[in-house]
């Protein structure tokens, strides 16, 4: 199947027009149509090969909304016109103990990636969502709900399961307090979730201007970080820091606002070493944790959430023509709050 996408050519070169071929389906194979595909901070990181190891060429992409168009003869889950949707996964090795544990992200053989990755045979390279469509087995595709809009549900495959699977993890419930570090593509679902969930949701953000969004996000209090005084007010009163942002930050100033045995779960990857004195883990017996994505049972449990509470992402809708100028506003934080393309641009000519 003849593709038309846009890639990088090589290592921080603009994102261009591209055509390549999808596999012919197999037996469990699911063809997608791509509708609207969300633009992640981690798109931009790999196809400028900041954090090294990039394959080119690349077709970035990982929020993946669409429409079967075909199945495999022992497809069962999915049907042709159902929406659906692809995460940051693609396969796995299905035997390791995470796998059987519905943790394919932790593979202990490695996940494969939707793309900037290798299929299980070894040498076919994956090619993401920036296309107008894609094969997928049916076990790594994920049933959208239907009152869900299509458009703002794209960024829940990455954005909405990365906070949704550490709220989950941590026990997120009514009367806890969860802090959130960061109002941008994670941070704007980490806050609406944790809300749904029942929490107090408290923003940190050094944006004064994005303090009306969170409150009607559902931020109880919203808290300026530079802002000693009120960062100060915030201490030992928090049971859980979800922190977004990839920035390096002074982590202490930060877990002290922790409760005793209270968590700070790092999601945003920053090029610097961690910022960290020891004491503040010590003397409270706090844990400074890590998370990644979440299994495909999480997911369609994450996006069965969403529909139930009416959660979806706030975007802002583009063609597929500028996404190097949406490359460059998303670093600069120049969005509210996630870049989400119109796949159906890519039939204009440039």
């Amino acid at each position: 199947m003849k593709v038309n996408g846009y890639a990088a050519s090589k290592a921080k070169a603009p994102l261009a027009p591209f055509q390549f071929e999808r596999r012919e389906p197999r037996e469990k194979d699911v063809v997608i149509e791509i509708l609207y595909c969300g633009v992640c901070h981690s798109d931009i990181h790999q196809a400028r090969d900041e954090w090294g190891g990039g394959l080119f060429p690349m077709v970035p992409g990982h929020e993946i909304v669409g429409k079967v168009i075909q199945t495999g003869p022992k497809v069962t889950h999915f049907k042709v016109g159902q929406n659906v949707g692809v995460g940051c996964l693609v396969d796995s090795c299905r035997a390791c103990t995470s796998c059987h544990e519905n943790l394919e992200q932790y593979c202990e053989n490695g996940f494969v990636g939707t793309y900037n990755g290798i299929e299980r045979d070894g040498k076919t390279p994956t090619f993401g969502g920036y296309s107008s469509h894609i094969v997928v087995d049916e076990a790594f595709v994920l049933s959208i709900p239907t009152n869900l809009d299509l458009s703002k549900t794209a960024p829940l495959l990455c954005a909405g399961i990365t906070t949704y699977s550490p709220l989950k993890h941590w026990k997120v419930k009514s009367g806890m307090k969860v802090g959130v570090i960061g109002l941008g593509g994670l941070g704007h679902m980490a806050v609406k979730i944790a809300a749904a969930m029942g929490a107090e949701v408290i923003l940190f953000t050094t944006s004064k201007n994005k303090k009306e969004d969170a409150l009607k996000m559902g931020a109880k209090t919203v808290v300026i970080s530079s802002d000693k005084e009120e960062m100060k007010k915030q201490t030992g009163l928090l049971d859980l820091i979800i922190n977004t942002v990839s920035a390096q930050i002074l982590l202490t100033d930060y877990l002290s606002l922790l409760k005793r045995e209270g968590t700070m779960v790092m999601l945003g990857v920053s090029p610097d070493s961690l910022n960290l004195e020891s004491h503040a883990l010590i003397m409270k017996r706090r844990n400074l944790a890590g998370s990644l994505i979440g299994g495909l049972k999480e997911t369609q449990e994450m996006l069965d959430f969403c529909a139930k509470h009416n959660i979806t992402s706030d975007i802002e809708l583009i063609p597929i023509q500028k996404i190097n100028e949406a490359f460059d506003k998303a670093v600069k934080s120049q969005v509210k709050y996630r870049f989400v393309i119109e796949m159906n641009s890519l039939k204009i000519k440039d």
